[in-house]
């Protein structure tokens, strides 16, 4: 089940004020998407025009962006998409995850960088999306299937990661997706028969969910079992992201 949680689960003193300190500096305060609103936390390098705006207005189907309502509103009436231009491996009541080819599908895919960059504090945009898988959560509506996170990995690891990026817009958060998304990309690397790590470092977000993540996982194995071996390696997972 989904289980709330508090989006700096896992933050020390220190990690806090780093955070609030490089949140200072942004040149988007705010983004919409359909009927919801937030403020962005950091820097991105939208294109030139559009930085220093109040508010970025964000399709959540297709992600374009827009430095107006009216704008938006009129690429509102048109958009083609109804849920991202991947394929739904998974769905659940109102919750699908599609996957989404960087090679394929190259300007969706930049723009989810573009606004996973708003609340990733250490991430530098990567241009190239092309090597890139997107696994991309939605919450259906009654309009189509909207953006809520995603996580993205490289098709071809040579250090075995499984997980490039990770975020969830903060309208989304405290209802457990970041865990999901992070069992998700566990549960692709067992169906690749592979073993899988998140790339490092892991942002303020991506350390907080994974703390969070193993900590509840680390719970369960000595709930659920008395084996010395699992309560070791999953120990040893917790403490490597420290």
């Amino acid at each position: 089940g989904i289980i709330e949680h508090d989006e700096h689960e896992g933050f020390d003193e220190e990690r806090l004020a780093a955070h609030e300190e490089a949140t200072k500096f942004k040149t988007i305060n705010k983004i919409q998407m359909g009927d919801r609103m937030c403020e962005t936390w950091y820097f991105s390098p939208y294109p030139e025009g559009y930085h220093d705006l109040d508010i970025l207005y964000i399709c959540p189907f297709c992600l374009n962006f827009y430095k107006s309502g009216g704008e938006n509103e009129r690429h509102a009436n048109r958009c083609p998409l109804r849920h991202p231009p991947g394929d739904e491996i998974y769905r659940d009541d109102n919750v699908s995850v599609f996957e989404v080819d960087g090679n394929t599908n190259q300007m969706y895919c930049e723009n989810v960088c573009y606004l996973a960059k708003l609340f990733l504090d250490h991430k530098t945009l990567n241009y190239d999306v092309k090597p890139f898988m997107f696994y991309v959560l939605t919450e259906a509506s009654e309009v189509g299937c909207e953006f809520v996170g995603y996580f993205s990995k490289e098709k071809s690891s040579t250090e075995q990661n499984n997980l490039a990026c990770i975020m969830t817009l903060p309208f989304h958060q405290r209802k457990g997706y970041g865990k999901f998304l992070i069992a998700f990309s566990y549960e692709l690397s067992l169906k690749e028969g592979r073993e899988g790590t998140p790339e490092r470092p892991l942002s303020d977000l991506g350390y907080a969910s994974y703390f969070s993540y193993w900590a509840q996982v680390l719970l369960e194995v000595v709930q659920s079992t008395q084996s010395r071996s699992w309560y070791i390696a999953v120990l040893l997972r917790l403490l490597l992201l420290s």
